[in-house]
Protein backbone atom coordinates (compact mmCIF):
# COMPACT_ATOMS: atom_id res chain seq x y z
CA UNK A 1 0.00 0.00 0.00
CA UNK A 2 1.17 3.44 -1.10
CA UNK A 3 1.81 5.56 1.73
CA UNK A 4 0.66 8.97 2.80
CA UNK A 5 3.09 11.61 3.96
CA UNK A 6 1.93 14.16 6.47
CA UNK A 7 2.17 17.68 4.99
CA UNK A 8 1.64 19.78 7.94
CA UNK A 9 1.82 19.60 12.01
CA UNK A 10 -1.79 17.79 12.46
CA UNK A 11 -3.72 18.82 15.42
CA UNK A 12 -5.38 16.25 17.48
CA UNK A 13 -9.34 15.51 16.31
CA UNK A 14 -11.50 13.68 17.74
CA UNK A 15 -13.61 11.08 16.02
CA UNK A 16 -17.07 9.76 17.37
CA UNK A 17 -17.88 6.28 16.64
CA UNK A 18 -21.07 4.32 16.97
CA UNK A 19 -21.14 0.26 16.99
CA UNK A 20 -23.88 -1.68 16.31
CA UNK A 21 -24.10 -5.62 16.68
CA UNK A 22 -27.57 -7.41 16.17
CA UNK A 23 -28.00 -11.37 16.03
CA UNK A 24 -31.01 -10.14 13.56
CA UNK A 25 -32.13 -14.14 13.36
CA UNK A 26 -33.06 -13.99 9.38
CA UNK A 27 -35.63 -11.34 10.23
CA UNK A 28 -36.41 -8.19 7.76
CA UNK A 29 -35.10 -4.29 9.00
CA UNK A 30 -38.19 -2.80 11.55
CA UNK A 31 -39.54 0.71 10.65
CA UNK A 32 -37.54 2.44 12.86
CA UNK A 33 -34.05 2.29 14.10
CA UNK A 34 -33.57 5.53 15.31
CA UNK A 35 -32.87 4.47 18.93
CA UNK A 36 -29.98 2.30 17.54
CA UNK A 37 -28.34 4.43 15.56
CA UNK A 38 -28.76 6.99 18.13
CA UNK A 39 -30.55 9.37 15.69
CA UNK A 40 -32.15 11.52 17.96
CA UNK A 41 -29.11 12.14 20.39
CA UNK A 42 -28.45 15.90 20.10
CA UNK A 43 -25.65 15.61 22.22
CA UNK A 44 -23.80 12.78 19.74
CA UNK A 45 -22.15 14.36 16.57
CA UNK A 46 -21.46 10.85 14.91
CA UNK A 47 -18.31 10.82 12.53
CA UNK A 48 -18.31 6.77 11.89
CA UNK A 49 -20.80 3.64 12.27
CA UNK A 50 -19.40 0.13 12.77
CA UNK A 51 -22.04 -2.09 11.88
CA UNK A 52 -22.31 -5.68 12.55
CA UNK A 53 -25.08 -8.45 11.95
CA UNK A 54 -25.76 -12.08 12.22
CA UNK A 55 -27.95 -14.41 11.31
CA UNK A 56 -29.02 -12.49 7.82
CA UNK A 57 -31.39 -14.48 6.06
CA UNK A 58 -28.55 -16.43 4.19
CA UNK A 59 -30.46 -18.94 2.00
CA UNK A 60 -30.11 -19.48 -2.07
CA UNK A 61 -32.53 -17.47 -3.44
CA UNK A 62 -31.60 -14.36 -0.62
CA UNK A 63 -28.02 -14.94 -1.27
CA UNK A 64 -28.46 -14.42 -4.98
CA UNK A 65 -30.77 -11.29 -4.70
CA UNK A 66 -28.16 -9.85 -2.47
CA UNK A 67 -25.58 -10.12 -4.92
CA UNK A 68 -27.65 -8.64 -7.55
CA UNK A 69 -29.07 -6.08 -5.78
CA UNK A 70 -28.39 -4.58 -2.06
CA UNK A 71 -29.63 -7.03 0.24
CA UNK A 72 -32.57 -5.10 2.99
CA UNK A 73 -30.49 -4.12 5.73
CA UNK A 74 -27.42 -2.53 3.84
CA UNK A 75 -30.51 -0.71 1.82
CA UNK A 76 -31.93 0.56 5.15
CA UNK A 77 -28.97 1.73 6.67
CA UNK A 78 -27.87 3.71 3.39
CA UNK A 79 -30.86 5.29 3.11
CA UNK A 80 -31.26 6.29 6.52
CA UNK A 81 -27.44 7.20 7.25
CA UNK A 82 -26.68 9.10 3.59
CA UNK A 83 -29.13 12.58 3.91
CA UNK A 84 -26.77 12.71 7.19
CA UNK A 85 -23.71 13.21 4.76
CA UNK A 86 -22.96 9.47 5.96
CA UNK A 87 -21.35 7.19 3.03
CA UNK A 88 -21.02 3.71 2.98
CA UNK A 89 -16.87 3.17 2.77
CA UNK A 90 -17.26 -0.87 2.72
CA UNK A 91 -19.74 -3.83 3.16
CA UNK A 92 -18.55 -7.17 4.30
CA UNK A 93 -20.79 -10.13 3.50
CA UNK A 94 -19.67 -13.61 4.61
CA UNK A 95 -23.44 -16.31 4.25
CA UNK A 96 -25.08 -14.58 7.11
CA UNK A 97 -22.56 -12.27 8.60
CA UNK A 98 -22.26 -8.74 7.40
CA UNK A 99 -20.32 -5.97 8.14
CA UNK A 100 -21.03 -2.53 7.29
CA UNK A 101 -19.10 0.56 7.60
CA UNK A 102 -20.30 4.38 7.16
CA UNK A 103 -18.18 7.41 7.19
CA UNK A 104 -18.94 11.05 6.78
CA UNK A 105 -17.66 11.97 3.65
CA UNK A 106 -14.80 14.07 4.51
CA UNK A 107 -13.14 11.54 6.30
CA UNK A 108 -12.82 9.22 2.97
CA UNK A 109 -9.50 10.46 1.54
CA UNK A 110 -8.13 9.42 5.46
CA UNK A 111 -10.09 5.74 5.61
CA UNK A 112 -7.95 2.74 3.16
CA UNK A 113 -9.57 -0.27 3.31
CA UNK A 114 -6.90 -3.19 3.50
CA UNK A 115 -7.66 -6.51 1.93
CA UNK A 116 -6.86 -9.58 3.52
CA UNK A 117 -6.20 -12.80 2.20
CA UNK A 118 -8.53 -14.93 3.99
CA UNK A 119 -11.45 -13.90 6.36
CA UNK A 120 -12.88 -17.27 7.92
CA UNK A 121 -14.78 -14.33 9.74
CA UNK A 122 -16.41 -11.33 9.00
CA UNK A 123 -13.14 -9.09 9.63
CA UNK A 124 -11.76 -6.24 7.47
CA UNK A 125 -9.03 -4.30 7.92
CA UNK A 126 -8.75 0.25 7.76
CA UNK A 127 -6.31 2.62 7.52
CA UNK A 128 -7.79 5.61 9.25
CA UNK A 129 -5.79 8.65 9.40
CA UNK A 130 -2.47 6.56 9.27
CA UNK A 131 -3.58 4.15 11.95
CA UNK A 132 -4.15 0.57 11.37
CA UNK A 133 -7.34 -0.40 12.75
CA UNK A 134 -9.09 -4.34 12.67
CA UNK A 135 -13.23 -4.18 12.82
CA UNK A 136 -13.74 -8.19 13.26
CA UNK A 137 -17.83 -9.60 13.36
CA UNK A 138 -17.94 -12.79 14.30
CA UNK A 139 -20.89 -15.37 15.50
CA UNK A 140 -19.26 -18.29 17.69
CA UNK A 141 -20.62 -21.84 18.44
CA UNK A 142 -23.91 -21.95 20.52
CA UNK A 143 -24.35 -23.98 23.32
CA UNK A 144 -23.29 -23.78 26.71
CA UNK A 145 -21.31 -26.77 26.43
CA UNK A 146 -19.15 -25.40 23.55
CA UNK A 147 -17.24 -22.67 25.55
CA UNK A 148 -13.81 -24.13 24.63
CA UNK A 149 -14.97 -24.68 20.84
CA UNK A 150 -15.76 -20.64 21.24
CA UNK A 151 -12.16 -19.97 22.72
CA UNK A 152 -10.73 -21.65 20.05
CA UNK A 153 -12.21 -19.66 17.28
CA UNK A 154 -11.23 -16.66 19.00
CA UNK A 155 -7.56 -17.65 18.99
CA UNK A 156 -7.72 -19.24 15.43
CA UNK A 157 -9.47 -16.00 13.90
CA UNK A 158 -6.43 -13.89 15.17
CA UNK A 159 -3.61 -16.23 14.10
CA UNK A 160 -4.93 -16.38 10.03
CA UNK A 161 -5.79 -13.34 9.05
CA UNK A 162 -3.38 -12.12 6.80
CA UNK A 163 -3.27 -9.28 4.79
CA UNK A 164 -2.66 -8.81 0.83
CA UNK A 165 -0.18 -5.79 1.11
CA UNK A 166 3.38 -6.90 2.22
CA UNK A 167 3.84 -3.57 4.73
CA UNK A 168 0.51 -4.31 6.69
CA UNK A 169 1.14 -5.20 10.02
CA UNK A 170 -0.51 -8.54 11.81
CA UNK A 171 -3.76 -7.97 13.67
CA UNK A 172 -1.77 -7.87 16.52
CA UNK A 173 0.06 -4.94 15.44
CA UNK A 174 -3.03 -3.00 14.67
CA UNK A 175 -3.59 0.02 16.50
CA UNK A 176 -7.07 -0.92 17.35
CA UNK A 177 -9.17 -3.93 17.40
CA UNK A 178 -13.14 -3.59 17.54
CA UNK A 179 -14.30 -6.90 18.30
CA UNK A 180 -18.03 -7.76 18.37
CA UNK A 181 -20.93 -10.06 17.59
CA UNK A 182 -22.77 -12.72 18.70
CA UNK A 183 -19.84 -14.47 21.02
CA UNK A 184 -22.48 -16.69 22.63
CA UNK A 185 -20.84 -16.78 25.65
CA UNK A 186 -23.04 -18.05 28.60
CA UNK A 187 -23.93 -17.30 32.64
CA UNK A 188 -22.34 -20.97 34.25
CA UNK A 189 -23.50 -22.43 37.38
CA UNK A 190 -26.74 -20.20 38.24
CA UNK A 191 -29.84 -21.37 38.08
CA UNK A 192 -32.76 -20.36 35.59
CA UNK A 193 -34.88 -18.58 38.32
CA UNK A 194 -31.54 -16.90 39.84
CA UNK A 195 -30.31 -15.56 37.03
CA UNK A 196 -33.90 -14.21 36.29
CA UNK A 197 -34.49 -12.95 39.63
CA UNK A 198 -31.19 -11.22 40.00
CA UNK A 199 -32.52 -9.44 35.84
CA UNK A 200 -35.90 -8.88 37.49
CA UNK A 201 -34.09 -6.63 40.15
CA UNK A 202 -31.13 -5.48 38.24
CA UNK A 203 -28.66 -7.30 40.11
CA UNK A 204 -27.03 -7.44 36.97
CA UNK A 205 -23.49 -7.39 39.48
CA UNK A 206 -24.57 -10.97 40.52
CA UNK A 207 -24.43 -12.65 37.60
CA UNK A 208 -20.94 -11.22 35.99
CA UNK A 209 -18.70 -13.90 37.68
CA UNK A 210 -20.27 -16.43 36.57
CA UNK A 211 -20.16 -15.07 32.66
CA UNK A 212 -18.16 -17.50 30.60
CA UNK A 213 -16.43 -14.56 29.00
CA UNK A 214 -15.42 -13.05 31.77
CA UNK A 215 -14.07 -16.13 33.50
CA UNK A 216 -11.61 -16.77 29.96
CA UNK A 217 -10.48 -13.27 30.94
CA UNK A 218 -9.03 -14.29 33.93
CA UNK A 219 -7.06 -17.50 32.67
CA UNK A 220 -6.35 -16.21 29.21
CA UNK A 221 -3.56 -13.49 28.71
CA UNK A 222 -4.10 -12.60 25.19
CA UNK A 223 -8.27 -11.71 25.71
CA UNK A 224 -7.60 -9.71 28.99
CA UNK A 225 -5.67 -7.65 26.42
CA UNK A 226 -9.37 -6.98 24.92
CA UNK A 227 -11.60 -4.48 26.98
CA UNK A 228 -15.07 -4.48 27.36
CA UNK A 229 -17.72 -1.69 29.27
CA UNK A 230 -19.71 -2.97 32.19
CA UNK A 231 -22.41 -5.35 31.46
CA UNK A 232 -24.95 -2.51 33.13
CA UNK A 233 -28.13 -3.65 31.01
CA UNK A 234 -30.38 -7.27 31.09
CA UNK A 235 -28.69 -10.26 29.02
CA UNK A 236 -29.44 -9.94 25.50
CA UNK A 237 -30.17 -13.68 25.11
CA UNK A 238 -32.84 -15.46 24.73
CA UNK A 239 -36.10 -13.45 23.99
CA UNK A 240 -39.16 -14.95 22.70
CA UNK A 241 -40.00 -13.13 19.42
CA UNK A 242 -42.18 -10.04 19.46
CA UNK A 243 -41.52 -9.72 22.98
CA UNK A 244 -39.51 -8.63 25.89
CA UNK A 245 -40.02 -12.00 27.32
CA UNK A 246 -37.50 -14.43 27.74
CA UNK A 247 -37.50 -17.87 26.71
CA UNK A 248 -40.85 -19.38 27.58
CA UNK A 249 -40.80 -22.53 25.57
CA UNK A 250 -40.36 -25.61 26.72
CA UNK A 251 -36.15 -25.64 26.55
CA UNK A 252 -36.60 -22.49 28.71
CA UNK A 253 -32.94 -20.93 27.77
CA UNK A 254 -31.40 -19.27 30.48
CA UNK A 255 -30.85 -15.57 29.81
CA UNK A 256 -27.00 -14.68 28.95
CA UNK A 257 -25.00 -11.55 27.52
CA UNK A 258 -24.17 -13.76 24.16
CA UNK A 259 -24.23 -10.02 22.36
CA UNK A 260 -20.69 -8.07 23.21
CA UNK A 261 -18.23 -5.46 21.71
CA UNK A 262 -14.61 -5.62 22.97
CA UNK A 263 -11.78 -3.23 21.82
CA UNK A 264 -7.76 -3.86 21.72
CA UNK A 265 -5.28 -1.10 22.03
CA UNK A 266 -2.13 -1.29 21.25
CA UNK A 267 -0.93 2.20 22.21
CA UNK A 268 -2.78 2.66 25.23
CA UNK A 269 -2.70 0.60 28.79
CA UNK A 270 -6.17 -0.95 29.94
CA UNK A 271 -6.23 1.09 32.88
CA UNK A 272 -6.79 4.23 31.30
CA UNK A 273 -9.54 3.83 28.48
CA UNK A 274 -12.08 6.50 30.91
CA UNK A 275 -9.30 8.93 31.70
CA UNK A 276 -9.07 11.88 28.91
CA UNK A 277 -6.30 13.56 30.88
CA UNK A 278 -3.97 10.59 30.48
CA UNK A 279 -4.83 9.80 27.36
CA UNK A 280 -2.04 8.86 24.20
CA UNK A 281 -1.76 10.36 20.96
CA UNK A 282 -4.29 7.35 20.10
CA UNK A 283 -6.72 6.68 22.74
CA UNK A 284 -10.26 5.35 22.60
CA UNK A 285 -12.80 6.45 25.04
CA UNK A 286 -16.40 4.39 25.73
CA UNK A 287 -19.21 7.11 25.88
CA UNK A 288 -21.67 4.19 26.22
CA UNK A 289 -22.38 0.48 26.09
CA UNK A 290 -26.24 -0.51 26.19
CA UNK A 291 -28.86 -2.75 24.97
CA UNK A 292 -31.80 -1.71 22.83
CA UNK A 293 -34.76 -3.30 24.52
CA UNK A 294 -37.39 -1.53 22.03
CA UNK A 295 -36.26 -4.05 19.04
CA UNK A 296 -38.77 -7.36 19.18
CA UNK A 297 -37.98 -9.14 15.48
CA UNK A 298 -35.35 -11.35 17.06
CA UNK A 299 -34.58 -13.33 19.92
CA UNK A 300 -31.48 -11.12 20.27
CA UNK A 301 -31.71 -7.71 21.04
CA UNK A 302 -28.90 -5.58 20.01
CA UNK A 303 -26.16 -4.05 21.88
CA UNK A 304 -24.00 -0.64 20.57
CA UNK A 305 -20.60 1.19 21.89
CA UNK A 306 -20.45 4.46 21.49
CA UNK A 307 -16.95 6.19 21.59
CA UNK A 308 -14.63 8.91 21.12
CA UNK A 309 -11.21 8.40 19.15
CA UNK A 310 -8.57 10.70 19.96
CA UNK A 311 -6.00 10.76 18.00
CA UNK A 312 -3.31 13.39 16.58
CA UNK A 313 -3.06 12.44 12.33
CA UNK A 314 -0.17 10.71 10.96
CA UNK A 315 -1.77 12.25 7.79
CA UNK A 316 -3.21 15.57 7.70
CA UNK A 317 -3.69 16.00 4.20
CA UNK A 318 -5.27 14.31 1.58
CA UNK A 319 -3.27 12.83 -1.88
CA UNK A 320 -5.03 14.51 -4.16
CA UNK A 321 -6.65 18.30 -3.66
CA UNK A 322 -9.61 19.10 -5.97
CA UNK A 323 -9.91 22.86 -6.42
CA UNK A 324 -12.12 24.23 -3.27
CA UNK A 325 -14.20 27.22 -5.91
CA UNK A 326 -17.01 25.26 -7.98
CA UNK A 327 -15.74 24.24 -11.42
CA UNK A 328 -16.83 26.31 -14.80
CA UNK A 329 -19.16 24.31 -17.61
CA UNK A 330 -17.98 24.69 -21.51
CA UNK A 331 -21.36 23.61 -22.97
CA UNK A 332 -21.83 20.09 -21.94
CA UNK A 333 -18.52 19.57 -19.80
CA UNK A 334 -17.52 20.42 -16.60
CA UNK A 335 -13.86 21.04 -15.89
CA UNK A 336 -12.05 19.94 -13.21
CA UNK A 337 -8.93 20.63 -11.56
CA UNK A 338 -7.05 19.09 -9.10
CA UNK A 339 -3.58 18.25 -7.82
CA UNK A 340 -1.67 15.72 -7.02
CA UNK A 341 0.99 15.07 -3.87
CA UNK A 342 4.24 14.32 -4.23
CA UNK A 343 4.14 10.68 -3.41
CA UNK A 344 0.95 9.84 -4.83
CA UNK A 345 0.89 6.62 -7.34
CA UNK A 346 -1.88 7.23 -9.91
CA UNK A 347 -3.16 4.88 -12.48
CA UNK A 348 -4.33 4.32 -15.36
CA UNK A 349 -7.59 3.05 -13.59
CA UNK A 350 -8.13 6.16 -11.52
CA UNK A 351 -11.01 7.90 -12.03
CA UNK A 352 -13.18 10.91 -10.80
CA UNK A 353 -16.70 10.09 -9.96
CA UNK A 354 -19.34 13.31 -9.74
CA UNK A 355 -22.22 13.08 -7.16
CA UNK A 356 -24.89 14.79 -5.92
CA UNK A 357 -24.65 15.33 -1.95
CA UNK A 358 -26.36 12.56 0.72
CA UNK A 359 -24.72 10.03 -1.90
CA UNK A 360 -25.01 6.58 -0.75
CA UNK A 361 -21.98 4.72 -1.74
CA UNK A 362 -19.09 5.00 -3.86
CA UNK A 363 -20.68 4.15 -7.05
CA UNK A 364 -23.69 6.29 -6.80
CA UNK A 365 -22.14 8.96 -9.18
CA UNK A 366 -24.23 10.94 -11.51
CA UNK A 367 -21.34 11.18 -14.37
CA UNK A 368 -17.57 9.89 -13.77
CA UNK A 369 -13.93 10.12 -15.79
CA UNK A 370 -11.02 8.15 -16.30
CA UNK A 371 -8.41 10.73 -15.39
CA UNK A 372 -5.60 9.60 -17.88
CA UNK A 373 -8.01 9.13 -21.12
CA UNK A 374 -9.48 12.58 -20.73
CA UNK A 375 -6.51 14.73 -19.51
CA UNK A 376 -6.48 18.06 -21.41
CA UNK A 377 -3.99 19.87 -19.66
CA UNK A 378 -1.62 18.67 -17.05
CA UNK A 379 2.08 20.43 -15.19
CA UNK A 380 3.63 19.87 -11.74
CA UNK A 381 1.16 21.80 -10.11
CA UNK A 382 -2.11 21.57 -11.99
CA UNK A 383 -4.00 19.02 -13.89
CA UNK A 384 -7.71 19.59 -15.48
CA UNK A 385 -9.92 16.86 -16.90
CA UNK A 386 -13.13 17.49 -18.47
CA UNK A 387 -16.04 15.22 -17.55
CA UNK A 388 -19.44 14.86 -19.47
CA UNK A 389 -22.72 16.38 -17.63
CA UNK A 390 -24.66 16.68 -20.67
CA UNK A 391 -27.23 13.89 -19.29
CA UNK A 392 -27.35 16.38 -15.72
CA UNK A 393 -30.43 18.82 -15.94
CA UNK A 394 -30.35 22.04 -14.66
CA UNK A 395 -30.36 21.73 -10.88
CA UNK A 396 -30.12 23.78 -7.42
CA UNK A 397 -28.59 20.53 -5.67
CA UNK A 398 -25.30 20.62 -4.52
CA UNK A 399 -22.44 18.23 -6.05
CA UNK A 400 -19.23 17.09 -4.88
CA UNK A 401 -15.74 15.35 -6.74
CA UNK A 402 -14.03 12.04 -5.35
CA UNK A 403 -10.81 10.94 -6.82
CA UNK A 404 -10.81 7.44 -6.41
CA UNK A 405 -7.07 5.60 -6.61
CA UNK A 406 -7.17 2.02 -8.45
CA UNK A 407 -3.94 1.61 -6.35
CA UNK A 408 -5.17 2.33 -3.29
CA UNK A 409 -9.25 0.99 -3.83
CA UNK A 410 -10.37 4.13 -1.77
CA UNK A 411 -11.42 8.07 -2.39
CA UNK A 412 -8.00 9.82 -1.71
CA UNK A 413 -9.65 13.76 -3.00
CA UNK A 414 -13.31 15.06 -2.22
CA UNK A 415 -14.23 18.76 -3.18
CA UNK A 416 -16.04 21.05 -1.37
CA UNK A 417 -20.02 21.04 -2.24
CA UNK A 418 -20.68 23.34 -5.07
CA UNK A 419 -23.46 23.93 -7.77
CA UNK A 420 -23.06 23.65 -11.16
CA UNK A 421 -23.28 27.02 -12.79
CA UNK A 422 -24.17 26.78 -16.75
CA UNK A 423 -21.82 28.31 -19.11
CA UNK A 424 -20.10 30.17 -16.48
CA UNK A 425 -15.89 30.65 -16.97
CA UNK A 426 -13.29 30.49 -14.14
CA UNK A 427 -11.97 33.90 -14.54
CA UNK A 428 -8.86 33.69 -12.26
CA UNK A 429 -5.66 31.92 -12.49
CA UNK A 430 -6.37 28.11 -11.23
CA UNK A 431 -2.93 28.15 -10.46
CA UNK A 432 -3.72 30.36 -7.85
CA UNK A 433 -6.23 28.28 -6.12
CA UNK A 434 -4.52 25.01 -6.57
CA UNK A 435 -1.29 25.27 -4.59
CA UNK A 436 -0.22 21.38 -3.46
CA UNK A 437 0.16 21.90 0.38
CA UNK A 438 3.96 20.59 1.42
Amino acid sequence: MEAMSPRTEPRCRTLSIHVVTWNVASAAPPPDLSDLLQLNNLDLDLDIYVIGLQELNCGIMSLLSDTAFEDPWSSYFMDVLSPLSFVKVSSVRMQGLLLLIFAKYQHLPFIQVLSTKSTPTGLFGYWLYGYYVSIINCHLPPHMANNDQRLEHFDRILEMQNFEAQDTPNILDHDLILWFGDMNFRIEDFGLHFVRESIKNQRYSDLWEKDQLSIAKRHDPLLREFQEGSLLFPPTYKFDKNSNNYDTSEKKRKPAWTDRILWRLKRQSQTDFQTPELSAPFALFLRSYVSHMVYTISDHKPVTCTFDLELKPLVSAPLITLLPKGPCTMENDLLISYCLAADFLSSPWDWIGLYKVGLRHINDYVSYVWVKDNQVSFSDRLNQVYIDISDIPETEDQFLLFYYSNNLHSVVGISKPFKIQPFSFLEEDPLDEAQPQI
